[in-house]
C-alpha cells in the first residue's frame, strides 16, 4: 500500500440529488476531482443556522482529488452551489493501492 500522499478526499452536501450530479460532473469534467461519488440516498442532516437547530434532507458527494486542486475544487463548488455556506471539507488520505493513487494523480 501506497504512503504519505497527497491524495485528499472532500464531503459536500447539497440539497438536491440534481444539484449533486450537476456539481459532481462539472468537477470531474474540469478535472478537479477523479471521482466523485453521489450518495443517492438522502441523508438526515441535523445543524445549527442563523442560531436555530435545522433538520433537512441533504445528498452528499465524496470527491476525490489532489492537494494542488483543492483551491480550484473549492470555488467551483461555491461557484455551483444554491447554499449561502456550502459544506466542503477535506480529509487526508493516509494511504491507498498504488495503482488507485496512480489513477486519481493522472485523471486530475
Amino acid at each position: 500500500m501506497a504512503r504519505k500522499t497527497n491524495a485528499k478526499i472532500v464531503l459536500v452536501t447539497c440539497g438536491t440529488r440534481q444539484e449533486a450530479r450537476k456539481i459532481a460532473i462539472a468537477v470531474v469534467t474540469a478535472k478537479l476531482a477523479a471521482c466523485v461519488n453521489v450518495v443517492s440516498a438522502p441523508i438526515d442532516s441535523v445543524y445549527r443556522w442563523k442560531g436555530k437547530v435545522e433538520s433537512d434532507k441533504e445528498f452528499l458527494l465524496v470527491m476525490k482529488t489532489t492537494t494542488r486542486k483543492l483551491a480550484q475544487l473549492e470555488k467551483k463548488v461555491a461557484q455551483l452551489h444554491s447554499y449561502e455556506v456550502p459544506e466542503f471539507l477535506v480529509l487526508n488520505v493516509a494511504g491507498g493501492s498504488k495503482a488507485y493513487l496512480n489513477w486519481l494523480f493522472e485523471s486530475v
